[in-house]
Protein backbone atom coordinates (compact mmCIF):
# COMPACT_ATOMS: atom_id res chain seq x y z
CA UNK A 1 0.00 0.00 0.00
CA UNK A 2 1.31 3.60 -0.33
CA UNK A 3 1.72 5.94 2.58
CA UNK A 4 -0.82 9.63 2.43
CA UNK A 5 1.66 10.64 4.88
CA UNK A 6 4.76 9.93 7.31
CA UNK A 7 4.65 10.16 11.22
CA UNK A 8 7.08 11.65 13.25
CA UNK A 9 6.78 11.36 16.97
CA UNK A 10 7.97 13.95 19.12
CA UNK A 11 9.83 13.32 22.59
CA UNK A 12 6.65 13.75 24.55
CA UNK A 13 4.66 11.72 22.27
CA UNK A 14 7.21 8.64 21.96
CA UNK A 15 7.40 8.45 26.10
CA UNK A 16 3.64 8.63 26.19
CA UNK A 17 3.66 5.21 24.16
CA UNK A 18 6.98 4.00 25.85
CA UNK A 19 4.65 4.10 29.38
CA UNK A 20 1.92 1.81 28.11
CA UNK A 21 1.65 -1.58 28.65
CA UNK A 22 3.43 -3.71 25.26
CA UNK A 23 0.16 -5.16 23.55
CA UNK A 24 -1.27 -1.27 24.11
CA UNK A 25 1.94 0.10 22.16
CA UNK A 26 1.99 -2.86 19.59
CA UNK A 27 -1.55 -1.37 18.67
CA UNK A 28 -1.12 2.05 18.72
CA UNK A 29 2.09 1.33 16.32
CA UNK A 30 -0.32 -0.79 14.39
CA UNK A 31 -2.69 1.89 13.74
CA UNK A 32 -0.59 4.91 13.13
CA UNK A 33 0.90 2.34 10.54
CA UNK A 34 -3.23 1.91 9.51
CA UNK A 35 -4.04 5.53 8.96
CA UNK A 36 -0.41 6.41 6.99
CA UNK A 37 -1.83 4.06 4.53
CA UNK A 38 -5.83 4.63 4.76
CA UNK A 39 -8.55 7.10 5.26
CA UNK A 40 -10.45 6.36 8.04
CA UNK A 41 -11.62 8.23 10.95
CA UNK A 42 -11.24 4.89 13.42
CA UNK A 43 -7.48 5.80 13.46
CA UNK A 44 -6.74 9.31 12.23
CA UNK A 45 -9.46 11.96 13.10
CA UNK A 46 -9.48 16.21 12.77
CA UNK A 47 -10.46 17.50 15.69
CA UNK A 48 -9.78 21.32 15.10
CA UNK A 49 -8.50 23.47 11.80
CA UNK A 50 -5.15 22.58 12.99
CA UNK A 51 -4.99 19.31 15.52
CA UNK A 52 -5.36 15.92 14.74
CA UNK A 53 -5.41 12.88 16.40
CA UNK A 54 -4.28 9.46 15.90
CA UNK A 55 -6.78 6.96 17.73
CA UNK A 56 -6.41 3.71 19.41
CA UNK A 57 -9.34 1.69 21.25
CA UNK A 58 -7.52 -1.41 23.38
CA UNK A 59 -9.35 -3.15 26.40
CA UNK A 60 -11.82 -0.70 26.57
CA UNK A 61 -9.10 2.39 26.73
CA UNK A 62 -8.71 5.07 24.44
CA UNK A 63 -5.37 6.67 23.55
CA UNK A 64 -5.21 9.37 21.50
CA UNK A 65 -2.07 10.97 19.96
CA UNK A 66 -2.25 14.32 19.18
CA UNK A 67 -0.88 15.75 15.83
CA UNK A 68 -0.31 18.46 13.66
CA UNK A 69 0.33 18.13 9.55
CA UNK A 70 3.40 20.04 7.96
CA UNK A 71 2.75 20.33 4.42
CA UNK A 72 5.39 23.18 3.79
CA UNK A 73 7.05 22.90 0.52
CA UNK A 74 8.14 19.12 1.29
CA UNK A 75 8.11 16.20 -1.40
CA UNK A 76 6.27 14.06 1.09
CA UNK A 77 3.55 15.04 4.09
CA UNK A 78 4.60 14.75 7.27
CA UNK A 79 1.93 14.45 10.85
CA UNK A 80 3.67 15.06 13.97
CA UNK A 81 2.62 13.68 16.94
CA UNK A 82 3.41 16.01 19.99
CA UNK A 83 1.86 14.05 23.28
CA UNK A 84 -0.50 11.32 24.19
CA UNK A 85 -3.43 11.08 26.70
CA UNK A 86 -5.80 8.27 27.80
CA UNK A 87 -9.08 8.91 27.76
CA UNK A 88 -12.39 7.15 29.24
CA UNK A 89 -14.69 8.68 27.03
CA UNK A 90 -15.32 8.86 23.51
CA UNK A 91 -15.25 13.17 23.89
CA UNK A 92 -12.53 14.86 23.40
CA UNK A 93 -12.25 18.07 25.88
CA UNK A 94 -11.75 21.16 24.13
CA UNK A 95 -9.39 22.50 26.05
Amino acid sequence: MIKRFETILLEEAFEFIEKQNFKARKKIFQNIRRAEQQSDSKFFKKLTDHIWDFRTLYSGIQYRLLAFWDKEDKPETLVLATHGIVKKTSKVDKK
